[in-house]
């Protein structure tokens, strides 16, 4: 059911896109079309990079990109709306395989503003955030200043700290490839 909002709820909201599986490019570019169309407005957007798999063994590495959207769907109108992105992008989750997967697209919601959430569907923000240098080096782009609501460190203060040492590097998109 959707909840009822009026402009004055809008929200800044930090959504992390990955894939290792397909061509990446055209799956972000398309994602980012599909959140602009239906989640709100797309203000900002990262460097794209490039990560190895995180928690998994993969040949293919990951693409990662963090979009800014304003928003005025409430936190779980936002996250059924990328849950739904990502499976029309080719995303399969596989219950019966106990951790982390290769996949087509993955959007995370990193922060919903400076709100604190946990549901059952839903912690916000994205709880392994902290640790994720993938996460953390595209976030820091977009907002090194933006404070963890938790934490009440900023973003770069984060990266700082973050025991992950996994290789995370810009790159450039090929043009070719997002079409």
């Amino acid at each position: 059911m959707m909840e009822t909002w009026h402009r004055q709820n809008v929200e800044k909201c930090y959504v992390l896109f990955g894939s290792n599986m397909g061509n990446k490019e055209a799956i972000f570019a398309q994602a980012c079309q599909l959140i602009n169309n239906r989640c709100g407005q797309v203000v900002k957007v990262s460097s794209a990079y490039e990560s190895e798999p995180w928690g998994f063994e993969a040949e293919e590495w990951f693409l990662n990109q963090v979009v800014v959207v304003e928003t005025e769907l409430s936190p779980m109108d936002l996250l059924q709306q990328l849950l739904d992105i990502e499976r029309e992008l080719g995303r399969v989750r596989h219950p019966e395989i106990q951790g982390y997967s290769s996949r087509s697209a993955d959007l995370d919601l990193l922060y919903y503003g400076s709100r604190v959430i946990q549901t059952e569907e839903l912690t916000v923000p994205h709880p392994r955030l902290h640790l994720r240098r993938f996460a953390l080096v595209p976030l820091c782009e977009v907002a090194p200043d933006f404070k963890h609501p938790i934490f009440k460190m900023t973003q770069k203060e984060l990266l700082e700290q973050c025991p992950d040492d996994c290789i995370v590097k810009e790159i450039v998109l090929d043009e070719n490839k997002v079409k």
